[in-house]
């Protein structure tokens, strides 16, 4: 499920990296109520647990219901673009999703170690202080210092797979991801050079 397109994730997500129907202070998920949906359609790509095996496919555990619940919707409006994952959602209701979300967020994420030390080490510096002179802000600046993002538009990156952030970052650079607020992260992506994205999304992996 390259870019799926779904960290955040989608390492994410999403953020990784324009806001879905809030949920009311009502519209609660229940966790259990969505096993059978995992079972049947998330597990095969995403885990049973979020901890997709998969560097293509997004590490979901832990990640922000919210920011989960904002994807899913976005998946099925069309707001962000993926063949697989508008068709894993098209017979998913609201409360579905909120369910979904509810799982996930509630799945213990497991740590992950960067594979490449010395472009994780370039990349650590990208995370914490930008680029400068280039306009790149600071990844922690949104994500956090640890990466564990801020609901619900900024999603927990600690320990997604390097290769999906790298995929994301490009999507966004290209203008195939178009779901952040205020264009957010293409206009930060398109600062980017590829072995930018590259460093970051190693330093990312191993992040904790």
């Amino acid at each position: 499920m390259k870019l799926v397109v779904s960290l955040v994730a989608a390492l994410v997500a999403s953020s990784a990296f324009a806001a879905a129907p809030a949920a009311g202070p009502a519209s609660k998920g229940d966790p259990k109520a969505a096993e059978s949906i995992v079972n049947q359609l998330c597990a095969g790509c995403h885990a049973v647990d979020g901890n997709s095996p998969a560097a293509a496919n997004p590490k979901l555990a832990g990640l922000n219901a919210e920011y989960l619940n904002k994807q899913l919707n976005e998946f099925k409006s069309g707001a962000r673009q993926s063949p697989v994952m508008s068709g894993m959602v098209a017979s998913l209701s609201p409360q579905d999703m909120l369910n979904l979300a509810a799982y996930y967020s509630a799945q213990q994420p497991k740590p992950a170690t960067a594979k490449d030390k010395e472009l994780a080490l370039a990349g650590q510096k990208i995370y914490r202080g930008g680029v400068q002179g280039a306009g790149v802000p600071a990844c922690a600046s949104c994500h956090g210092p640890q990466g564990q993002g801020i609901p619900a538009q900024f999603p927990r990156l600690a320990g997604q797979h390097g290769d999906y952030i790298y995929a994301q970052l490009e999507a966004f650079r290209l203008g195939n991801r178009a779901n952040d607020a205020a264009k957010m992260m293409r206009s930060i992506a398109t600062k980017m050079t590829d072995a930018d994205m590259k460093a970051v999304a190693a330093y990312i992996e191993g992040l904790r």
